[in-house]
């Protein structure tokens, strides 16, 4: 491998990492929206993992069975996080043609 090629593979990988750190502000503004319980809990969660809003219809609320809200407001923060990590390796995927990045 000449020093040429050396040379355009690293500006290649400091374009690369550029992108990279654009497209990761521009995921903190991008979200997803999880749903359970029929949309009793709606949660929303943005490109960097973070719970944005938790949104409970008050129909979902019963004193009497709070193990079950609390079993809607799960599945709809770990689907939302799931979806979120999905919207994360799509977008990474378009800067690295979908190549395997340590921490990403």
């Amino acid at each position: 491998m000449g020093m040429n090629n050396i040379n355009k593979m690293m500006k290649q990988m400091q374009k690369m990492q550029a992108q990279i750190a654009k497209l990761q502000d521009e995921l903190g503004e991008k979200t997803v929206e999880a749903a359970a319980g029929g949309g009793a809990v709606v949660v929303v969660a943005n490109g960097r993992q973070e719970i944005v809003s938790i949104k409970i219809d008050p129909v979902a609320v019963d004193p009497e069975d709070v193990e079950m809200l609390q079993d809607l407001i799960l599945a709809a923060v770990n689907e939302a996080l799931r979806q979120s990590q999905e919207m994360v390796a799509r977008e990474m995927g378009k800067i690295t043609g979908n190549m395997r990045l340590p921490g990403f």
